[in-house]
């Protein structure tokens, strides 16, 4: 028996694949799991991003047929891995300016990196304990270096213990960073938003463009072309919550113009459709726990008035819209973003989808707008990172894998 690590072929493997994919559970293990539909499409999950891969582990057996004498091989499909290569902001510098005029200090730029990123790791449970996870990620971290990747980090649950030894024990990845991945479900009704205080707007790619180079371009993780996450088709928008009043939708001039005199407070966030890229189910629910969700939903079809918070219809495929690019300025940012994931949700309600998803730092100032289910989210997603190489983009940031974290990161909603 050789195990082979080779390139995903779509015109013979994606069968392969799809098994190896109904027998992964994903999340911890229990009596409820979470199943992924790819909807017929293995490398949705980094097909949107610059440059991207799939590798898939086959078994492959021969056998001798007694009746001819000769060998034929059986090839089976035990694995696979994908990943992609960005440019992603990784620290911040003085400009030139600012170094020269010790007056004004605040002025920073971006420091840029060639980041990769592992996810859909996957091996067949009757195929585990025999190193295929090590060899595809070896062998994806070999064409990362071949693609002038500096750095590579994967994300994982912190209580998934086999994934957590195979990157940090095995693979030379350290801890980095733990975001909280947040889910509202998408309720029967609509939520009440604040409309004689706030006024949202949806801000055109370009005007999105620059409010978010101007304001969050030093954020950790931001991705340099920005421009095609907000141009990509599955981007809805970018909506910008402010008084009302000040910015008339018809009068507003753009962002440079919003931010040469912004008001006192503002947010803004942004929303990607993964309905159109994969579904999820919640699998291995009881009939009392089904019965009791089905009930909460009856209710608040039926009083709408009430506002009652009800589960969404989880345990058949649902699909779910992510809010990314989340930030505000102003003692009243918080109140501000509470208004846009009230939009985004009814937004998601209008599309059909199950649930609203966002991830954000644990030290984001905006994190207490952001309606959530607890027992739907996940306090601490880990961020494990590795360094490939000892030459880099911008040397003063020194080694990304041992700075301190920021308050805010950016997620890119073309990794989720």
């Amino acid at each position: 028996m050789v195990i082979e690590v080779r390139e995903f072929d779509p015109r013979r493997d994606i069968r392969g694949v799809e098994e190896v994919e109904t027998r992964c559970e994903v999340g911890p293990s229990g009596k409820l799991s979470l199943f992924t539909d790819l909807l017929g499409d293995p490398i949705c999950r980094v097909r949107h991003s610059p440059a991207f891969l799939m590798l898939v582990a086959e078994i492959v057996v021969s056998k001798r047929d007694k009746q001819v004498g000769e060998e034929e091989e059986e090839r089976q499909i035990v694995g696979m891995i994908r990943g992609c290569i960005k440019t992603v902001t990784c620290g911040k510098k003085l400009s030139r300016n600012a170094v020269k005029n010790t007056n004004d200090s605040t002025k920073t730029l971006p420091i840029y990196t060639r980041l990769a990123y592992i996810l859909g790791l996957r091996v067949s449970p009757s195929h585990r304990r025999m190193k295929i996870g090590l060899k595809l990620v070896q062998k994806m971290e070999e064409w990362f270096r071949e693609n002038g990747a500096e750095y590579s980090y994967i994300a994982t649950d912190n209580d998934n213990q086999a994934s957590v030894n195979l990157f940090t024990h095995k693979c030379g990845y350290s801890k980095f960073r733990t975001p909280s991945i947040l889910v509202q479900p998408v309720y029967a009704h609509r939520v009440k938003l604040p409309t004689r205080q706030i006024t949202i707007l949806k801000l055109s790619p370009s005007d999105a463009e620059s409010l978010y180079r101007r304001r969050f371009s030093t954020t950790e993780f931001f991705p340099r072309d920005i421009d095609s996450v907000l141009t990509n088709k599955l981007n809805l928008g970018t909506f910008l919550a402010v008084p009302r009043g000040p910015c008339d939708p018809l009068a507003f001039r753009g962002s440079d113009t919003f931010l040469s005199d912004p008001p006192e407070s503002w947010a803004v966030l942004s929303v990607w459709n993964c309905k159109d890229v994969f579904k999820l189910e919640v699998r291995g629910a009881s009939r009392v726990k089904k019965g009791l969700a089905k009930t909460t939903r009856l209710l608040d079809r039926a009083l709408p008035f009430l506002q009652l918070p009800s589960v969404p219809e989880v345990f058949r495929p649902f699909g779910l819209h992510f809010m990314y690019g989340l930030g505000g300025e102003g003692p009243l940012a918080v109140k501000y973003i509470k208004a846009l994931c009230g939009y985004a949700h009814n937004l998601a309600k209008e599309c059909g989808c199950g649930v609203v998803a966002t991830e954000v730092s644990c030290m984001e100032p905006l994190r207490n707008g952001i309606p959530h289910w607890k027992k739907l989210s996940c306090a601490e997603d880990l961020w494990c990172i590795k360094r490939l190489g000892e030459d880099y983009s911008d040397g003063s940031v020194g080694d990304w894998t041992k700075s301190p974290p920021g308050v805010s990161v950016f997620v890119d909603p073309r990794e989720v």
